[in-house]
């Protein structure tokens, strides 16, 4: 029932969605569906749940990894595992990108967003901090462009495509960290 809920939020819009079209499309009776949930509201809190947690658990624990971990490696393991929540739990990640605090839910879950994205501006401070990052730029806004970068993986990456999740999982945290140059060292510029 979540799964197509999430699916019919997703496609029409959370307030455009009725019990009753959940319903139809389960081929269910609406007091069918409120026998086993109590609002709407409730189905759009479990989906956003799903996405939250995963985030927050990939956050945290990248930030309590092992002592002696350097916070660009916990900042590269956040990353990377919020790339793979958001792969595993695509549809669920692309209705919290698309909540606008409509509602007490939606308030909720843009408060637990910006938790994260707290949390990840720590970890990239902490690496600006330990010199393995570029201190030019404000951490609150190299935390915005990582999610940025993850967060737009929703427009287009396909579940069963051509792209393997684990792979691209990898290859995010690499452009992003490692930048777009040949891996096996510097490409030259005009022939050089």
């Amino acid at each position: 029932m979540l799964r197509r809920a999430i699916d019919l939020f997703n496609t029409k819009g959370y307030d455009a969605t009725s019990i009753g079209d959940l319903a139809k499309e389960l081929g269910l009776t609406k007091s069918a569906i409120y026998h086993h949930v109590a609002s709407k509201e409730a189905l759009l809190s479990a989906a956003l749940d799903e996405a939250l947690d995963g985030l927050t658990t990939a956050v945290r624990t990248a930030t309590s990894a092992a002592p002696g971990t350097s916070a660009l490696q916990r900042l590269r393991t956040a990353t990377e595992e919020s790339v793979q929540i958001l792969l595993d739990h695509l549809p669920a990640v692309t209705l919290l990108l698309r909540v606008r605090g409509n509602s007490a839910v939606e308030l909720e879950a843009l408060t637990r967003r910006r938790l994260i994205g707290d949390e990840l501006a720590t970890l990239v401070r902490a690496a600006v901090d330990e010199g393995s990052l570029r201190a030019d730029i404000p951490p609150e806004v190299i935390s915005r462009l990582l999610f940025g970068t993850v967060n737009s993986l929703v427009e287009w990456y396909r579940p069963g495509g051509p792209v393997d999740p684990t792979l691209l999982a990898r290859w995010v945290t690499g452009v992003v960290f490692d930048g777009l140059g040949r891996p096996d060292g510097p490409a030259t510029v005009g022939g050089t």
